[in-house]
């Protein structure tokens, strides 16, 4: 090396060090599931996780048909595979940046020779073209990682791109399920509908009949018309809410509503609740908006070694094979031919800055991706417990909801009986007739109740859903 710019060494070293990643770190810490009690709030019968096709344990062939239908014709699932799509290209890309890069390059250009540069006389001076064809190679020498860690960050962006398809795909599932769900509640409330419209209609003849024969007044038939006019008006709401339902089932199966028409009354089963073992820590795995987050921070944390990558030397290597003339003249004889080969070290020294703000923005990304994954881990035990609780609950008020409404089946048939023979009056008869049709109704909703906590909790732990499986 030239002994005068042996002093400018110790110059070169500060000046390196002004481009220093020191005393940046991130500062978030992921939540370890292990660490979240929840054993009081997650009881319940030990169980296996739920199959990746859930729903299907209701026993309904209807429903089995409209979520496999939504799953294949969803637009919401076409645009998450699109993202995956894209952020696996992207990957692809950045896998590129370590493999040898060739390109064919041609150039030509007219221009006057300088007289005081390396043209000889003659030739200085003059109005010629320079002209190239060759083959120009590069090879990026990652020794530092930067390539390898934006190559992993990348693939962990792909990942969670197809964790987060794989949750709309639950989430797809769990809205058809649930709108099925409120189709049978409300298939539920027009048998009950029904059987008050008969109940009422032989009522409202024996009441006739009554008045023929002195027993009862004009206004006992009067509320009678009533009763039966309430009841049709009753069943006429109740057949516009199907409509509507019907509307979101041919949506959310993305077809038109004509499509939902020939839908019959469901025939679903009752499923009971159960936990797996292991949790919290298993829905790590197991719930795709978890893994989501889980690969996000990791992604983030692969960017932020990489962005620390970027304050040290970036080495290439470079060659170059061709032709070279002055003149398209003999461009292509043997003589022209040209060839070169060596490195080329790029080492940031001073730069406003410019490396120490992007990593701190990187570090700021993980730290808000930590944060984004403690809180989907907090939120999905949450998710868990209140389903399990909601199912709890039906099952527990069902059970003696089934008893009161034993009794008052009893005292409404002791006071029909007591009417027909002419103990007591037609209001008496209604006002039986009221806590009934109350119980008959929660019946229903406490039914529809444990089904939707089931179908809540399936989904809750995953809908089946496993990170190694192939995504579509």
């Amino acid at each position: 090396m030239n002994r005068r710019f042996t002093p400018l060494l110790p110059l070169i070293a500060v000046l390196a060090a002004c481009a220093s990643p020191g005393g940046l770190a991130p500062r978030g810490k992921a939540i370890d599931p292990a660490s979240l009690a929840a054993t009081q709030s997650l009881t319940a019968p030990s169980g296996e996780w739920p199959a990746d096709a859930w729903w299907s344990h209701y026993g309904d062939p209807q429903l089995d048909r409209l979520v496999s239908t939504a799953l294949h014709d969803s637009p919401t699932l076409a645009l998450a595979r699109a993202r995956i799509d894209r952020a696996r290209a992207q990957a692809g890309a950045l896998a590129a940046n370590d493999g040898l890069q060739v390109s064919a390059n041609a150039e030509g250009a007219q221009q006057r020779l300088s007289e005081n540069y390396i043209f000889p006389p003659g030739v200085a001076g003059s109005y010629t073209s320079l002209n190239r064809v060759a083959l120009d190679f590069s090879l990026e020498l990652d020794f530092w990682g930067r390539n390898r860690a934006a190559l992993d960050a990348a693939v962990g962006q792909a990942r969670a791109a197809e964790a987060e398809a794989a949750g709309a795909r639950l989430l797809l599932a769990s809205a058809v399920t649930r709108a099925y769900l409120q189709f049978d509640h409300l298939h539920q409330l027009h048998a009950v509908a029904d059987a008050t419209l008969v109940q009422r209609e032989k009522l409202q003849e024996l009441v006739r009949l009554r008045q023929k024969a002195g027993l009862e007044t004009k206004a006992e038939v009067q509320q009678a018309v009533g009763s039966i006019a309430a009841a049709r008006a009753e069943r006429s709401a109740l057949d516009a809410q199907l409509v509507l339902v019907r509307n979101q089932l041919a949506a959310l199966t993305g077809q038109g509503p004509d499509a939902t028409l020939a839908l019959t009354p469901p025939t679903l089963r009752d499923v009971a609740a159960s936990l797996p073992g292991a949790l919290p820590a298993d829905l790590l795995g197991r719930r795709p908006d978890v893994t989501a987050q889980r690969w996000r921070v990791e992604a983030s944390a692969r960017d932020s070694d990489a962005a620390r990558a970027g304050f040290y030397p970036n080495v290439n290597l470079n060659a170059f094979v061709g032709l070279q003339s002055l003149g398209l003249g003999n461009l292509l004889e043997s003589s022209s031919r040209v060839l070169g080969v060596g490195p080329a070290i790029h080492l940031p020294v001073f730069d406003s800055g410019r490396l120490r703000a992007n990593l701190a923005s990187r570090h700021a990304d993980q730290d808000a991706a930590v944060a984004q994954y403690n809180a989907t881990l907090v939120d999905a035990l949450r998710d868990v417990a209140d389903q399990l609780a909601s199912w709890r609950g039906a099952e527990t008020e069902g059970r003696d909801q089934q008893a009161a409404l034993a009794r008052y089946e009893d005292a409404w048939r002791l006071t029909e009986v007591r009417y027909k023979a002419g103990l007591t009056n037609y209001t008496a008869v209604l006002a039986a007739e009221t806590p009934l049709l109350a119980q008959r109704r929660l019946t229903a909703e406490l039914r529809t109740r444990r089904l939707d906590a089931s179908a809540g909790l399936a989904r809750a732990l995953g809908g089946g859903y496993t990170p190694n499986a192939p995504s579509n």
